[in-house]
């Protein structure tokens, strides 16, 4: 058998991401920006500096960067970037600030850039296309289209940043009808390593086009998504929770639902959420996209178990996005980790989801003994179905980068850990890696472990691209190379999940 994540977490982080030695001090980026581009660099001590610097998702990205670039255009960005190249000057982009990897997204000493003045949002004179810049996060999105009627495939979570997510592929409430977010993307403005800012879409630089939609940030700056709106004026949604004597049941619903996924306006997030010392809730996101069916037949599998407590009810996609964000705790350190099986039927999911359950719950004691239970936020383990509707309609909307087989049912998974006290942090962040190990090679000797690992809920020691399959990792490569031949998204901008790492 063949064995996964082997590398130490020092040796497989530097293949996913620079360690802090890899960054320079960048103080002449920051003065070359601040004297070519006016009142747009801010310094420690201002306010501008002290309010984007700290404006992330946990204290895991907060750093201390040289400076803070908030560019107003994007001529302003190519600019920058021009300027930055000159001056081989490293730099960090943080659009919702929601990935939390250490210098994902932000850097000590280097250029900071925020997108939070990129502002654009506004429909189409038809209501069809909505045009949205990196600024937002999916509440204000939600909030913009809810007097419309209308609602766009992006995140769930209303805290949850716009760019990168659609970058990361895009899991969203509308994926059986329309597929990942990125699939509704029909044009994006982006600035490319030249300086130099371009419409991409599947008529003009189609092959960025296609790389942009999962390829993550390798191959430029996205100024602008064009994203196709959905009607979507009410959802019958909430949150379905059933207590720990019900788990068996819980999980065997998980697979129920998987292995016939026929109506495309459901969409769920099970999940399990242990709590040291108490009893284990479990409970699911249920989401329908209809606006006058309650308990629809396809979620009895979850609503005919014994209710613990349950928010579910006719709402507004902003009203329903408001609500999961509560989950999202302010000052905390956090850690999520991907993984994914497949199957094909009820018997290979239902084993699956077990083999990941019961290797995460049995490890669970070991993380207990090195961390008091009054420093857990939060402890999740959760899954995502995704079938053959969701990939037939990204197959229909052009496909993308991410490269997932229609012929199978993949259930991907998250684990999730939020503490306080940073004191911590090494004790916690080597347990999620032994356990992401042990669910690997637990998932493999079954014969339904996948490398796919989404982006958006992966931890900087997982490889990303060899998910995508060989043709596709390669392609990316190639398109990464052909836009980018001087590297510069691979080696000045040292965080995110890079297509490949220059050697020199």
């Amino acid at each position: 058998m063949r064995v996964l994540n082997t590398l130490p977490l020092a040796g497989l982080a530097s293949l996913i991401a620079p360690s802090l030695a890899d960054t320079n001090s960048d103080a002449g980026g920051c003065s070359k920006l601040k004297s070519e581009i006016a009142g747009t660099v801010f310094y420690p001590g201002e306010t501008v500096y002290d309010e984007e610097s700290q404006n992330f998702w946990s204290n895991t990205e907060i750093m201390d960067p040289g400076c803070v670039f908030r560019p107003e255009t994007a001529q302003q960005l190519g600019d920058a970037i021009k300027i930055l190249r000159e001056e081989n000057a490293h730099f960090a982009v943080r659009g919702g600030g929601h990935m939390g990897i250490r210098g994902a997204n932000n850097i000590d000493d280097g250029v900071l850039i925020v997108m939070t003045a990129l502002n654009t949002m506004e429909l189409s004179e038809d209501q069809s296309i909505l045009h949205l810049g990196p600024a937002y996060r999916w509440q204000d999105v939600y909030s913009f289209l809810e007097p419309h009627g209308l609602g766009v495939a992006g995140g769930r979570l209303g805290p949850v940043g716009v760019p990168g997510l659609l970058l990361a592929g895009g899991v969203n409430f509308y994926g059986n009808q329309v597929g990942w977010g990125c699939d509704t993307v029909v044009n994006y403005e982006v600035v490319l390593a030249d300086g130099s800012v371009v419409e991409v879409n599947k008529d003009s630089y189609s092959d960025l086009f296609w790389a942009l939609k999962g390829g993550s940030s390798n191959f430029g700056l996205v100024t602008r998504f064009d994203m196709t709106t959905i009607n979507s004026s009410m959802v019958w949604a909430g949150s379905y929770t059933v207590s720990e004597e019900y788990i068996d049941d819980f999980l065997k619903a998980i697979a129920t639902f998987a292995s016939n996924i026929s109506d495309p306006k459901t969409h769920i997030v099970p999940a399990l959420a242990p709590t040291p010392g108490q009893p284990t809730l479990a409970s699911a996101i249920l989401f329908y996209d209809s606006a006058d069916t309650a308990f629809p037949e396809v979620f009895k599998p979850f609503t005919d178990i014994p209710v613990y407590a349950s928010t579910l009810g006719f709402k507004t996609l902003a009203q329903f996005s408001s609500e999961l964000g509560q989950m999202v705790i302010d000052d905390i350190n956090d850690v999520f980790v991907a993984g994914t099986v497949t199957g094909t039927n009820f018997d290979e999911l239902h084993r699956g989801i077990s083999v990941i359950n019961s290797t995460f719950f049995d490890r669970l004691p070991s993380l207990y003994s090195q961390v008091p239970a009054e420093n857990f936020k939060a402890i999740q383990l959760d899954w995502q179905p995704i079938g053959k509707l969701w990939m037939d309609a990204t197959a229909a909307a052009g496909g993308n980068a991410l490269g997932l087989d229609s012929s199978k049912v993949y259930l991907a998974y998250a684990e999730v850990v939020e503490w306080t006290g940073s004191e911590y942090n090494d004790i916690i962040m080597q347990w999620v890696e032994e356990t992401t190990y042990a669910i690997n090679n637990a998932t493999q000797k079954e014969g339904l472990h996948d490398p796919f690992n989404y982006i958006g809920d992966s931890a900087g020691f997982q490889s990303i691209f060899p998910g995508y399959g060989a043709a596709n990792h390669e392609k990316l490569v190639d398109i990464a190379q052909k836009y980018d031949p001087n590297a510069v998204w691979q080696n000045l901008m040292p965080g995110g999940f890079k297509v490949y790492r220059p050697s020199n």
